[in-house]
């Protein structure tokens, strides 16, 4: 009775998740966030930060190098473009291939260590992978200008190929009218088209991380987090698990590199920044930690912020106080042009203070508290206090 009311909850939230996502063009139209830039964004960096959200959320392990299949994923998707089709399901499936097999190596040695030590060897295998791409590797990354797709065609005086090769588009036949776009089977990756095919693949992505979370294998990665030494001192070998659930978080950070390049065709080391492994660290922590939807809905925010939150001005902010009195509607306006514009990244700063100081569960720990006193929910126990019936905490080991 419990494992079915269980299940059917978890497919209320899959359904509903779902509409939301697909909705999101209306539902972020009022504030001016309904545009398929903004949009493509916030569905790749949910992928992003779900898949981040698998090893951190659910092993505690916190990675500082996830931007390096970011980097991974793009380059792959470009050489893809470039060499056999603009159709963006072979760049995918190579760039989700090779940032598992990137994942493996890098996992394979960093999870030798744990805690702080996981956490600096990462950082130092995304800087080096950065660095690389900017010096040694830059006949295959293009240094600093970065990789992009070019048209293809024939030098009339030497009659050799001048531009990329598109080996699978050449034997189809297929005819480039200017800038090469990327397609899904002739289905244009720009616009609202872009959206759906990226909230398509975030909905997936959430689904295959609800089943994760509640399989076997997610519950000895909680486990893990919960006290991996009383697991190891029972003969369980937690390494397999670790490496399974790093190499499963690097294929979604690959994924949303890919898409990255699928909605933008072009390929920088920049992506592969520390800043950017940071961003995703944010995004979990602000939505919540361990929780499906608090990824996203970090992601989301984030995303908004950068966007817009950026972009007002002390223009935007006059209009906005034009009902005070004009000395009031100046102070206002000085005092908000500091968290706004240029200054947005010192909005971030105080909510993430606010968030880790009065919500350490996230924006989803904050909702729930809503819900409950919107329903009269249960108050959590007071700590030290033990329920009827149950049975007293026992002594730590």
């Amino acid at each position: 009775m419990a494992a079915a009311l269980s299940k059917s909850k978890d497919w209320i939230l899959f359904v509903g998740f779902s509409a939301v996502i697909l909705l999101l063009p209306w539902i972020l139209a009022p504030i001016g966030a309904g545009y398929p830039d903004l949009l493509q964004k916030i569905a790749i960096f949910g992928i992003f930060a779900i898949g981040f959200n698998i090893l951190f959320g659910l092993t505690g392990y916190l990675s500082f190098g996830h931007a390096a299949f970011i980097g991974v994923g793009s380059y792959m998707s470009l050489w893809s473009f470039k060499l056999l089709t603009m159709n963006v399901l072979p760049a995918m499936i190579f760039s989700v291939a090779l940032a598992g097999l990137f994942a493996f190596a890098i996992g394979y040695v960093s999870l030798r260590r744990s805690g702080i030590y996981f956490s600096i060897l990462t950082l130092a295998f995304a800087q080096m992978s950065y660095n690389l791409a900017y010096s040694v590797l830059t006949p295959l990354t293009n240094g600093e200008t970065g990789l992009q797709t070019r048209a293809i065609r024939t030098n009339p005086e030497t009659s050799l190929l001048d531009g990329d090769i598109r080996i699978i588009d050449q034997a189809l036949g297929v005819q480039e009218l200017g800038v090469p776009t990327t397609n899904f089977f002739g289905l244009s990756m720009s616009g609202m088209s872009g959206f759906y095919f990226c909230a398509i693949l975030l909905i997936i992505c959430f689904f295959i991380a609800q089943r994760l979370t509640n399989s076997n294998f997610g519950m000895m990665l909680k486990a893990i987090k919960s006290n991996q030494n009383r697991l190891n001192y029972t003969g369980i070998h937690t390494r397999p698990y670790l490496i399974a659930a790093f190499v499963i978080s690097g294929m979604y950070a690959g994924l949303a590199g890919s898409l990255m390049a699928v909605t933008d065709p072009i390929a920088g080391a920049e992506r592969m920044q520390w800043t950017a492994s940071g961003e995703v660290v944010l995004m979990t922590i602000l939505g919540g930690v361990g929780t499906l939807i608090g990824p996203v809905v970090g992601a989301s925010l984030i995303k908004y912020a950068e966007q817009k939150v950026s972009s007002w001005n002390e223009g935007i902010l006059s209009s906005f106080f034009d009902f005070l009195p004009e000395t009031l509607q100046h102070f206002m306006v000085s005092v908000s042009s500091l968290f706004v514009g240029e200054s947005w990244h010192t909005t971030l700063g105080v909510l993430f203070m606010v968030v880790v100081i009065f919500l350490p569960g996230g924006l989803m720990e904050g909702f729930r508290r809503i819900i409950e006193r919107v329903t009269g929910g249960k108050k959590s126990a007071k700590p030290g206090a033990v329920e009827s019936g149950a049975r007293a905490p026992q002594p730590a080991e």
